[in-house]
């Protein structure tokens, strides 16, 4: 049964994010896509803080604190908006952080310029390691938090994307968010409408899967995945999932093949990299609706919504919401590309 806000038991939290945010109609973009069109406004969730990572952050750094820590490590790509978060975060509660970035040569890293600067800017430590090293990357945390360990520090891992049963909790206050944001609406939640975002890590379509589930909120929910396939966010996600309600010891009537939704085949070229049609629809909603997606994450998830729209104008039914995820920053390093589109 759905339960009410007061009945969900969320972890504990510390306030990071600026929420609630908004649902924009997108009335040009809908009207080109034969849609009725709403986005929502995650990339306003702070200045430094855009994106959603800082919701999961939210609760997961709650537990650092309970747990009294005084560093938080966590791993990305060079540009990762969750590093950034992170890290921002991280100094925020007065906690120091160290991340393990991927990049094919650490011994000549990338230029600090986008979310890499903000990190060091942001007082963080960053341990560059390979490609091959990062699917280690597990052997390698524990490596580094019994090096801190022995000289006196209190680590605390963050996983990829904050994307694990606590960090999780943040998408289920999307999923209330936007259970609230629908009263507005013509139609309101009585007309079911599908969330379309972009996949990285698993845990924003975990959270909101688990919230639609708890709130009842109408609604399917779609993940256009920017790495791997349909089958590795398949596993991801419904792991996260069932470790949210074994955990939590949530009622819920929850499977693999009934709730997840993965539009695959948007990779391009792969994680972070971009194609010349991806930038120039960015460039599109930018010039159309004064809206900033990234090359990363909800570029990519755009561009897979518009194709597969295309192809068939009813396959996501009448109303969409796009979530927009953040990533503004991950357009900085991006600039000669970018210039070949304008």
């Amino acid at each position: 049964m759905p339960a009410s806000s007061r009945e969900i038991p969320y972890p504990p939290r510390v306030n990071l994010a600026r929420i609630p945010t908004p649902l924009e109609p997108l009335s040009r973009l809908g009207e080109k896509l034969g849609i009725e069109l709403y986005m929502k406004r995650d990339d306003l969730t702070g200045t430094a803080l855009t994106g959603n990572k800082v919701r999961k952050l939210e609760f997961v750094l709650a537990d650092a604190l309970e747990c009294g820590a005084d560093i938080v490590l966590t791993c990305g790509g060079a540009q990762s908006n969750h590093a950034r978060a992170t890290a921002i975060a991280a100094t925020k509660l007065g906690l120091h952080s160290r991340l393990l970035l991927r990049t094919p040569d650490p011994s000549s890293p990338p230029p600090l310029e986008g979310n890499i600067m903000l990190d060091r800017l942001a007082g963080s430590e960053i341990v560059w390691i390979t490609p091959d090293e990062y699917k280690r990357r597990n052997e390698i945390f524990e490596r580094e938090a019994s090096a801190l360990r022995k000289s006196g520090r209190k680590p605390y891992i963050i996983p990829e994307g904050a994307s694990n049963a606590l960090g999780s909790w943040g998408y289920v206050r999307a999923a209330e968010e936007l259970l609230q944001d629908l009263q507005g609406l013509s139609g309101g939640q009585a007309d079911p409408f599908t969330i379309i975002h972009a996949a990285g890590s698993g845990g924003t379509a975990a959270g909101l899967i688990v919230g639609a589930l708890l709130t009842g909120l109408n609604a399917r929910i779609i993940s256009v995945n920017v790495c791997d396939d349909r089958d590795y966010f398949l596993r991801a996600i419904g792991k996260i999932c069932e470790d949210m309600i074994a955990a939590y010891r949530l009622d819920l009537d929850f499977s693999r093949e009934k709730n997840i939704s993965v539009v695959d085949g948007y990779v391009g070229r792969g994680y972070a990299l971009s194609r010349p049609e991806e930038l120039a629809l960015i460039y599109d909603v930018a010039r159309t609706e004064g809206i900033f997606l990234d090359p990363v994450y909800t570029g990519k998830a755009y561009f897979g919504m518009v194709q597969e729209l295309e192809r068939d104008r009813h396959c996501f039914g009448e109303r969409v919401i796009f979530l927009h995820t953040g990533g503004i920053f991950g357009l900085l390093p991006k600039a000669d590309e970018i210039a070949q589109i304008l």
